[in-house]
């Protein structure tokens, strides 16, 4: 398995092969601490001086801090703080690379580069711990005059590069009290045990990365693959149509059924046939048409000739007003026949 050191020189001798103008590098080093807190919340990046030399000869310049400044604010992002760069060499492989911090703002303090840090939970309690004591903040620097421009990530690490001091130098709050302070925040009675507190962060790290991992490999009881699920989807839709067509279908024939019946009971004329079957589609149509035909009277009787022509010559009878006409003249129903009426 390779060491830290192989990772990080094989990272830099691939990224100095670039032919772009600013190549990127990291440097390792201890955090000062000023404030009365296990933590720090403003950690120093990068030290002082017009020129940046690291414990393993390598020399930057920084003779322009502002700039490094400006590119932060230009680039309107925070700067993640992870562990051992796994932004830089897991994030780009597709790995998880969860970050502990983010560096919120940065300032010159008497030349060197500091940032505001704010930590994830269990970022604290890993700085806290002391698992990692020193930082490495990974930057741009030009091609050619190996001026450093921009921060682009801070990895936790125990190996340093650059004479500063530790991560968790506290000059202000004796150990005691900063255990207190760990077994607080996770939730532990104040006089918990070193091994008790020790138990607890490795949990929180275990159950971390389980949930991880469920991220990454969700069960598949709980899930679908997309095409299954949209075939099924296809398949429910094309089924809630087949039964719509049927629904229909059969509103269709039991409309034309009670609409002919109605005019073979002589409850509405033929002509009104299209009229019916049309209000009878609207919503509850049909149901009012079959209470309008149980009320009305019939309106036109049967002839009851099945079909046949009405009876004509010979046999056709006078009306009322052919009858009186008749009588009036003396004129029998023979005579009308015969000359006409």
């Amino acid at each position: 398995m390779e060491t830290k050191n192989t990772h990080l020189s094989q990272t830099i001798k691939a990224l100095c092969s670039d032919q772009s103008t600013d190549l990127r590098a990291a440097l390792n080093f201890e955090i000062s601490q000023e404030v009365q807190s296990v933590v720090p919340d403003w950690i120093e990046l990068i030290p002082a001086g017009d020129l940046v030399t690291g414990r393993d000869g390598r020399s930057w310049k920084n003779t322009n801090p502002q700039k490094i400044i400006q590119s932060f604010v230009d680039n309107q992002a925070d700067i993640p703080v992870d562990i051992e760069h796994a932004t830089e060499l897991k994030a780009p492989q597709g790995d998880p690379a969860p970050a502990i911090g983010w560096i919120k703002a940065l300032e010159i303090r008497d030349g060197a580069v500091f940032g505001r840090v704010e930590w994830t939970e269990s970022g604290r309690l890993i700085v806290a711990s002391k698992q990692y004591r020193y930082l490495s903040p990974v930057f741009l620097f030009t091609k050619d005059e190996f001026e450093i421009v921009r921060i682009t990530s801070v990895g936790l690490t125990n190996n340093h590069n650059l004479f500063l001091k530790s991560l968790n130098h506290s000059q202000h709050q004796p150990e005691e009290t900063s255990m207190k302070w760990i077994a607080k925040l996770l939730g532990l009675p104040e006089d918990a045990t070193q091994e008790q507190i020790t138990k607890a962060i490795n949990t929180m790290q275990t159950e971390h990365q389980t949930a991880m991992n469920r991220a990454e490999n969700p069960s598949l009881d709980k899930f679908v693959p997309r095409a299954d699920f949209q075939a099924m989807t296809e398949r429910a839709t094309n089924a809630e149509k087949a039964l719509e067509d049927i629904k229909v279908k059969s509103l269709n024939e039991e409309i034309d059924s009670a609409v002919a019946k109605a005019i073979t009971d002589g409850k509405i004329a033929p002509s009104t046939k299209d009229y019916h079957v049309a209000a009878c589609r609207q919503e509850g149509g049909l149901k009012r048409f079959k209470e309008f035909v149980e009320q009305s009277p019939v309106i036109a009787s049967d002839s009851n000739l099945d079909g046949k022509e009405p009876p004509t010559g010979e046999n056709k009878a006078m009306n009322s007003e052919q009858k009186a006409i008749a009588e009036m003249f003396g004129n029998s129903p023979e005579d009308l026949e015969k000359y006409g009426n």
